[in-house]
């Protein structure tokens, strides 16, 4: 019985070991980008040794292939709850419409996705960026039907769902790209990230109103971004 519970704790503590290592390198990859970060910078911020990294991951490609796969597998739980909370009563443009709204808020507040794509881009080698992607499909089926069926109900002013994704990577990551910027266009809230990205938010949320005809009255308004969150536990 003995053994078993020292096993147990022995499983556990390399469990949290490899989950501390998996927290300290994508904040370092978010931050610095992959090609700056070597297992070195990783094994000193996660406070384990060099060769305790190695025996959980091998490589530093390796370990951001794990987070990757967290990411991954985070995002499909986080719209799974998105599609979930979304009422029947709404109609298909104020389901495409929330859904959009929530979306953006997350990865304006949670930016370390859009910060790893564009990472990726950057490199010279591309297999980083097809191994992010590889699940795109998956996650497209997951929220495609939304704009099927706004497509359905409004046939004279259809959306493309992949435009209005690339819309909405092209905003997150100008808030992170460009951040210094928005202190110059909302003056008025310099010195508070969280209110720059309620504006620059807000800004979004009335361009996809305009787009899919949802009146003044319909539109979200919160005071906090924090509001706009799902409570979806995270692995990584």
């Amino acid at each position: 019985m003995q053994e078993r519970k020292q096993g147990r704790r022995s499983a556990e503590a390399a469990e949290q070991t490899k989950c501390d290592i998996l927290h300290a390198a994508a904040d370092m990859f978010a931050e610095q980008g992959f090609e700056r970060v070597s297992l070195r910078n990783i094994s000193d911020k996660a406070g384990v040794s060099h060769s305790l990294i190695r025996h959980h991951f091998g490589s530093k490609e390796q370990i951001w292939q794990a987070i990757s796969d967290g990411m991954d597998d985070f995002m499909q739980r986080y719209i799974a709850a998105i599609l979930e909370y979304l009422p029947e009563s709404y109609t298909s443009a104020q389901r495409v419409y929330h859904f959009l709204s929530y979306m953006s808020a997350f990865t304006l507040v949670h930016p370390r996705p859009i910060q790893f794509i564009a990472d990726a881009v950057r490199q010279d080698d591309d297999a980083l960026l097809r191994y992010f992607l590889r699940s795109k499909d998956e996650f497209s089926a997951a929220f495609s039907s939304l704009f099927d069926e706004y497509n359905r109900d409004n046939p004279e002013k259809p959306v493309d769902m992949w435009e209005m994704k690339w819309q909405m990577l092209q905003t997150v990551h100008a808030a992170t790209s460009l951040r210094p910027m928005m202190a110059e266009t909302w003056p008025e809230c310099e010195g508070d990230h969280d209110k720059l990205l309620l504006k620059h938010w807000s800004l979004y949320n009335r361009i996809i109103a305009i787009q899919l005809d949802i009146s003044a009255d319909e539109m979200i308004k919160v005071d906090s971004l924090d509001s706009l969150l799902f409570d979806v536990p995270c692995h990584v």
